[in-house]
């Protein structure tokens, strides 16, 4: 029998506020498993629903008649109201109990995930994914939670590895089902897809956990002021790296005064948690050696993860005119490997280090990245095949161990905090790690465009010849103006410019992103190795 405690101790000093506590509640080994499964397929979910929305985003803002521009806000709300939830996650389930706030989350997760799909116009849709991101989000750290506080230590790797899909396999995977949905059904069934798999999830979370009463007292006694610094730090920060861009950062008005409201919010957010008796998060869980570097290997993590499902579509449509379907397709192959390996990782944590697991893994979502370094305008899915292989292989081997290391030790009162904090920096990475690709590859391409123009002068004999033959082409093909001939071939030209000039930058944006993984590599060799990590994670 297992023992499932959330609630400690509400006098301890330097912890999150809780409820009075409890008496444990044994539960069966197929209770414990059933709500292992159920919370997980939920993070799964949630997840999966960034990437699979991002996938058909085109098709949703032609339906609801959004510009281009402002499109983006069907992702950000979403984005926004998730990682805003999920440190709250661990306060509002000791207010609430775990079973109530568990089950309406995940039911109010369904119900918004059909109403946007009936979304008649951008404001609607906005809406309605804030409120569906706000519900999902509650989801991930759960899941979590659930892992490192209900599983025996020598069952959490098998746990984790499940955690692992989705935190993992759903970024890899959510493209392959948005573009398949979306070009043989419609943009309306990446929503409708939630059903079937969340009817599972509430059936099984309703049938293995146990009721508990709500102390709603602890609303009044809440850690009020560090909830509303960090909502407010964090919503204006997450706006900021998903508008800068377009906005020209702080050339920006509306953006600067954004960014100094996330500085001085998230500022007055760690004082108030470190002072505080009982904090909404535990940050001094970050001073553990642990926890602190595993934290910083997630976060780099987050930003590789993300940001590689993120560049690797804008290069297949851009250069390769591929559609939805075909860059599913191709990203497919960074997700299959993960669904085969993840279940073999805890059988690896039991013959190896799992820092060594770590390494290996870091090392080659790392190189995964660095062999798309060198691409040319025939770069496409034949050549991306093995560079996917090898990322899926890494993610695969990281996640699990990392998770496991990081949390090994943390009593169960600190476990919210703990899951809160870990699963909060991983998205909070995948944010930055957008944004700042979305930043650099623009840059770079400038770069690259520049210097390859001041290259092509029409006083080289091989630039006039080239126009010369282009300008012949076009003759011959229809066109009887001579002038007007010429002009396309200088036209033609400068696209072929602007072409390699786009290719070389998603070169140099790969580059960054095995360098970020680098950087993880050298964090997670500073791990140390826990006293008995059969299991790892809580005890």
């Amino acid at each position: 029998m297992a023992t499932l405690q959330i609630a400690a101790d509400s006098n301890s000093p330097g912890r999150p506020a809780v409820a009075a506590p409890v008496q444990p509640v044994a539960i069966s080994p197929l209770r414990m498993w059933m709500a292992v499964i159920g919370s997980t397929l939920g993070a799964f979910m949630a997840v999966l629903n960034i990437q699979i929305v991002n996938a058909s985003l085109a098709d949703i803002q032609g339906a609801i008649g959004a510009g281009t521009d402002d499109g983006g806000w069907i992702s950000t709300s979403y984005l926004i109201a998730e990682i805003v939830v999920i440190p709250l996650s661990g306060w509002l389930t000791r207010v609430f109990s775990l079973r109530n706030y568990l089950l309406v989350n995940a039911i109010l997760f369904l119900i918004f995930s059909v109403a946007c799909a009936f979304a008649a116009n951008l404001e609607q849709m906005i809406v309605l994914r804030a409120i569906q991101g706000f519900s999902g989000g509650v989801l991930i750290p759960m899941a979590f939670t659930i892992i490192i506080t209900l599983l025996p230590k020598a069952r959490q790797p098998i746990g984790l590895a499940l955690f692992a899909l989705s935190a993992t396999f759903a970024p890899a995977i959510g493209p392959t089902i948005g573009g398949y949905l979306t070009e043989n059904w419609g943009w309306e069934y990446i929503f409708y897809v939630n059903l079937v798999p969340g009817a599972l999830m509430v059936g099984l979370l309703f049938a293995s956990l146990d009721r508990a009463p709500m102390n709603l007292k602890l609303l009044a006694k809440g850690d009020w002021p560090g909830i509303v610094t960090m909502a407010i730090g964090l919503a204006a920060l997450q706006t900021v790296l998903e508008e800068g861009n377009k906005e020209d950062w702080f050339g920006s008005e509306f953006i600067l005064r954004l960014a100094v409201v996330a500085a001085v919010s998230l500022t007055l957010f760690i004082v108030i948690e470190l002072k505080t008796a009982n904090p909404l998060l535990n940050l001094r869980l970050l001073a553990r050696r642990n926890f602190g570097f595993g934290i910083v290997a997630n976060f780099l993590l987050g930003i590789a993860l993300y940001g590689s499902v993120f560049v690797l579509p804008i290069y297949l449509a851009r250069i390769q005119g591929y559609n939805s379907e075909q860059i599913g397709m191709v990203l497919a192959w960074t997700g299959i490997p993960q669904l085969l390996l993840i279940p073999l990782v805890p059988r690896l944590m039991r013959r190896f280090d799992v820092r060594l697991l770590i390494v290996v893994g870091f090392a080659l979502f790392a190189v995964s990245n660095f062999m798309n370094v060198h691409m040319t305008g025939d770069y496409a899915s034949d050549q991306l095949f093995w560079p996917n292989i090898v990322r899926a292989v890494g993610q695969a081997l990281v996640f699990t161990p990392l998770s496991a290391i990081a949390t090994s030790g943390i009593e169960q009162e600190n476990a919210g905090s703990a899951s809160s904090l870990f699963n909060m920096m991983r998205n909070l990475g995948g944010a930055v790690g957008i944004a700042s690709l979305q930043t650099f590859l623009s840059k770079r391409e400038q770069f690259h465009s520049n210097i390859l123009t001041n290259s092509v002068s029409v006083f080289e004999e091989a630039t006039r010849d080239r126009i010369a033959r282009l300008t012949a082409y076009f003759m011959n093909h229809g066109v009887a103006d001579q002038a007007l001939a010429g002009h396309k071939a200088v036209v033609a030209i400068a696209l072929k410019i602007r072409k390699q000039a786009n290719i070389m930058a998603f070169s140099d944006t790969f580059f960054l992103l095995g360098v970020a993984l680098v950087v993880a590599l050298l964090a997670s060799l500073l791990l140390r190795k826990p006293g008995r990590l059969s299991g790892g994670g809580a005890h």
